[in-house]
């Protein structure tokens, strides 16, 4: 496994410890188990897909839970007894826990399960007091930056 060495960064860098941190962790949350396979997909630029393959589970399965920054996603099948006697199992019975850590001002707007994928749509949603601001010298006038894109608006 390679190991990345962020204490030059650290040092100038202020406010990104946390940034370094999950970055650290991550590697070691995701060297473990790959199930269920996902797929993380950009929308627009402020809209997220996550797309789980979750075959055989139903929607009373599986549980969604939206923290500050978390998203935990928890399948759990219950015991069923096969009619017959199982001679091959090839299709994954157990539960799982899937994480995904989610930048600030992200939410989950939907979720829904078809044709064995579950697929959560997230939303990120920077509040107006957030948004960068100019401030003309001398005057009182505050000028909204939109997106980056040199277009502004007179707030």
């Amino acid at each position: 496994m390679n190991r990345i060495d962020f204490s030059p960064y650290r040092r100038t860098m202020v406010g990104f410890d946390r940034l370094f941190d999950m970055i650290e962790n991550q590697a070691r949350v995701n060297s473990g188990d790959k199930y269920p396979p996902f797929n993380i997909e950009r929308r627009g630029q402020d809209a997220y897909r996550i797309t789980l393959a979750v075959a055989g589970f139903k929607p009373a399965d599986i549980d969604i839970t939206a923290q500050a920054n978390l998203l935990v996603v928890k399948g759990s099948k219950p015991e069923e007894s096969a009619e017959g006697e199982m001679l091959h199992v090839g299709i994954a019975q157990r539960g799982f826990e899937r994480r995904f850590e989610l930048a600030d001002y992200v939410r989950v707007d939907s979720a829904d399960l078809a044709d064995g994928l579950l697929i959560i749509d997230l939303v990120r949603e920077v509040p107006e007091a957030m948004k960068p601001k100019k401030v003309a010298i001398g005057g009182n006038t505050l000028t909204v930056v939109d997106g980056g894109e040199g277009n502004t608006a007179a707030a």
